[in-house]
């Protein structure tokens, strides 16, 4: 599951009950922060309305840290954090760890016989198959299916779940107040002792997701190749399901080595917000989380899109509705221009009053919806500023193109009133009050300003930096950055005639 796109998240900027710089100051009372001599870092926010806390668990790797050829991996370790403990999950770990070490040495032997290409035996291969699927069914046989959620549940968690992202993953849920201990002790076991147990039963499931999210969605495989065009070497260019036939190889061994390299201590982050008591939090984060050995950081990714010297176009066959996306190359979030694209995504598509909805779907009845994207696939590295829209019926998505270059030629061109900007602002603000009015909400926030700023006050004063963006300031980002050379283009077409859509 990916984070909001940044036109929606990046701008939540201030909660209901904090506004003011003196409310940030009455908020700064009720969070601690600390970080333990492994580097951990935890934020802890008091908000004792009920008794339920929110814990969220930010991994600072995502989609983006997958090595070459090993596509999907990020998210497929996100499946084996589910899969229990050498003591949860498990019928007998001894008797099973055996059963999971024959699998692996089944499975070595399978891909040395393959690996000799046209010289490989393939009645070796057909029984080294047979072989490596018995030896799994031995292994899962030893399995206590779903025993992690199911404990969770029982004492009142809800809302568990997680999402590997481009730039990061995130494990969250909620429990009851007199069950804090039970999520300190059940979230450190499944950093500190994962099982990889049912990891090619879970690789299959990986699988059938891509097939579901991309393959059979005209939008999916239409988002997979606007990607793939617009970065020619940034892994920006792979969406976090990875690429089918890098899933189809994925080992145990893959999934080990990305744990052992990004899920260390010094690369998490976690907020919990709620009936807590910060002191006993403390006690706790000592107790179970000191137990992950500390490590270097993780490498970081070195790949930097290179200047993009021209429009690019692509397309993809599909008999669906049609879809078009446009894109163009911006900078990063911590650039000072990051605020200015938020602002320009409100005032093109901020609802009814946003400026391609009352040109595109309103006035000229091209299309029957459209939308801006300040960042977008993710915002730690350079990406995309991206418009998309979807054509009304007998109308093309040339028309489409056409008119939404000539909206935001209409930024270069002409200021943007003020009473638009103000509008914006206040639209801002709303959609944070509503979604940051929970305790879930916050957790989730406050780790993530943490660790994508260095600080978590950012999610609080950046609404300055907002207010401070005037009529010239969209008007210059709209003349740098909206250019044809910086250009991406993708949309559907229909098949040929008597040909499918693939």
């Amino acid at each position: 599951m990916m984070r909001l796109p940044r036109g929606a998240a990046l701008l939540l900027l201030v909660c209901p009950l904090l506004v003011s710089a003196q409310n940030l100051q009455d908020l700064e009372k009720r969070v601690t922060e600390f970080t333990l001599p492994n580097g951990l870092h935890f934020i802890v926010l008091e908000r004792h309305e009920a008794p339920v806390v929110s814990f969220h668990t930010y991994v600072n790797a995502g989609s983006v840290n997958d090595p070459g050829g090993r596509t999907g991996l990020a998210h497929m370790f996100e499946h084996m954090a589910f899969k229990g403990t050498d003591t949860i999950g498990t019928k007998n770990y001894a008797e099973e760890r055996k059963a999971l070490d024959a699998v692996e040495q089944a499975y070595d032997r399978l891909e040395a016989e393959r690996n000799k290409g046209f010289r490989s035996d393939l009645e070796a291969v057909k029984k080294l198959e047979a072989e490596l699927k018995a030896t799994i069914e031995k292994a899962n046989s030893f399995v206590e299916p779903n025993v992690y959620p199911q404990i969770i549940e029982e004492n009142g968690g809800v809302g568990l779940n997680a999402g590997t992202g481009l730039d990061s993953t995130n494990y969250f849920y909620n429990l009851p107040a007199n069950r804090i201990e039970l999520w300190f002790l059940l979230e450190s076991e499944r950093f500190l002792r994962p099982v990889f147990r049912e990891f090619y039963k879970e690789r299959d499931v990986v699988r059938e997701e891509r097939r579901m999210r991309i393959e059979s969605s005209p939008q999916g495989r239409l988002m997979e190749m606007m990607l793939a065009t617009a970065f020619a070497a940034h892994p920006y260019r792979n969406t976090p399901g990875g690429w089918a036939s890098d899933i189809e190889s994925l080992r145990v061994g893959d999934a080990r080595r990305f744990y052992e390299t990004y899920y260390v201590p010094v690369n998490l982050t976690i907020g919990i917000a709620g009936d807590v008591d910060p002191a006993q939090a403390r006690r706790l984060a000592d107790k179970y989380f000191s137990r992950l050995p500390a490590a270097p950081p993780p490498p970081r990714v070195n790949t930097e899109e290179p200047a993009q010297s021209g429009s690019k176009r692509t397309t993809v066959e599909s008999p669906a509705q049609p879809f078009l996306m446009i894109g163009y190359k911006r900078p990063d979030q911590l650039n000072a221009d990051d605020v200015v694209f938020d602002v320009i995504s409100s005032i093109l598509s901020s609802g009814r009053t946003g400026m391609l909805y009352k040109e595109l779907v309103r006035d000229k009845k091209l299309a029957l919806g459209a939308m801006a994207i300040a960042t977008f696939p993710g915002g730690k590295y350079p990406g995309l500023f991206l418009v998309y829209s979807v054509p009304n019926a007998g109308r093309t998505v040339e028309e489409n193109e056409e008119a939404i270059y000539g909206i935001l030629e209409k930024l270069k061109k002409e200021k943007v009133d003020e009473a638009t900007l103000a509008r914006v602002k206040t639209k801002i603000r709303a959609s944070l009050i509503r979604q940051l009015d929970s305790n879930s909400g916050m957790a989730s926030q406050l780790t993530h300003y943490y660790v994508n700023y260095g600080n978590w006050r950012k999610l609080f004063t950046g609404i300055e930096e907002i207010n401070k963006v005037t009529a010239d300031d969209v008007q210059r980002v709209a003349r740098k950055y909206f250019v044809e050379d910086d250009r991406t283009v993708a949309f559907t077409v229909k098949p040929k005639s008597g040909e499918a859509g693939k």
